[in-house]
C-alpha cells in the first residue's frame, strides 16, 4: 500500500478478532453505510464512498504500526497493544468498547507478600506483554525473568514455568477457573482511537468529522 495513493482518502485500520464486531457496530451508529462483519471478515480492505474513506483490516498488534508509518491515518486498538509497543502515535479517544485491566496473578492463597519478598530467586513472570511487565516490575525494585507466551498463560504456574502470570482481566473467571487470583493491579485499559502524527494535520477536517461523529455517540450513551 502506497501512501500516495491515499493521499485524499481517510484510511482506518480497524483489528481482527474480537474487537472488529464493536467497532463496526460504532462505525454504523456515526451513519456509515457498511457491510456486515461475514462480509468484512472475508476481506482485506474495504471502502465507504459516500464518505471517502479506505478500511483495511490489521492483526491487533500491527495495528499500531499501519498508523505510525503512515500506511493508515486513523485506527482502533486495545490500550494492551499501545503499552507493549510503545509505537509513535497520537491517542485520540477512549472508545468506551469495553472494561478491562492488566494484573498480576498468582496461585490461589499465595498472596503478594510472598512473592514480592526476596525469595531467593527470581520470580518468573509468564505473559503476552513482556514490556508492560518488566516496566511494571523494574519499578518496582523486583529483579524478575519475563517469559512471553503467546497463549493459555493461566496454565504457566500450575506446570512449574512461572511463579506469576502478567496478563488481561474481564470478568476475572477464567482466573478463577485456573485457581490463580489478582495480586496486583497494573493499570485499566480501554480500546482507543489513534491517528498517525502527520495525518493528523494534514487530514485534519475528515478526521475531526469522525471523531466529533464517535464522540458524540459516546456522550449520548454516558
Amino acid at each position: 500500500m502506497s501512501r500516495e495513493k491515499n493521499i485524499d482518502k481517510l484510511v482506518i485500520a480497524l483489528p481482527s478478532g474480537r474487537l472488529m464486531q464493536s467497532c463496526i457496530a460504532l462505525l454504523k451508529k456515526t451513519g456509515m453505510n457498511l457491510p456486515d462483519e461475514k462480509e468484512i471478515n472475508r476481506k482485506l480492505s474495504f471502502y465507504n464512498r459516500e464518505r471517502d474513506i479506505k478500511f483495511i483490516i490489521t492483526k491487533p498488534q500491527d495495528n499500531p504500526t499501519y498508523i505510525e508509518f503512515g500506511a493508515a491515518d486513523i485506527g482502533i486498538v486495545g490500550e494492551d497493544v499501545l503499552l507493549e509497543e510503545k509505537k509513535d502515535v497520537y491517542k485520540l479517544l477512549d472508545l468506551k468498547l469495553g472494561h478491562f485491566k492488566i494484573v498480576v496473578a498468582a496461585p490461589k492463597g499465595k498472596g503478594r507478600e510472598m512473592f514480592y519478598k526476596n525469595n531467593g530467586h527470581r520470580l518468573k513472570i509468564a505473559t503476552k506483554y513482556p514490556n508492560i511487565a518488566r516496566d511494571f516490575f523494574r519499578k518496582k525494585g523486583i529483579y524478575v525473568e519475563v517469559i512471553k507466551l503467546y497463549g493459555s498463560v493461566e496454565l504457566a504456574p500450575s506446570a512449574g514455568l512461572a511463579d506469576l502470570i502478567v496478563d488481561i482481566v474481564s470478568t476475572g473467571t477464567t482466573l478463577k477457573e485456573n485457581k490463580l487470583e489478582i495480586i496486583d493491579k497494573i493499570t485499566p485499559l480501554g480500546v482507543q482511537l489513534i491517528v498517525n502524527r502527520i495525518s493528523y494535520k494534514t487530514k485534519h477536517d475528515k478526521i475531526m468529522r469522525l471523531l466529533k461523529d464517535i464522540q458524540a455517540l459516546i456522550l449520548a450513551v454516558v
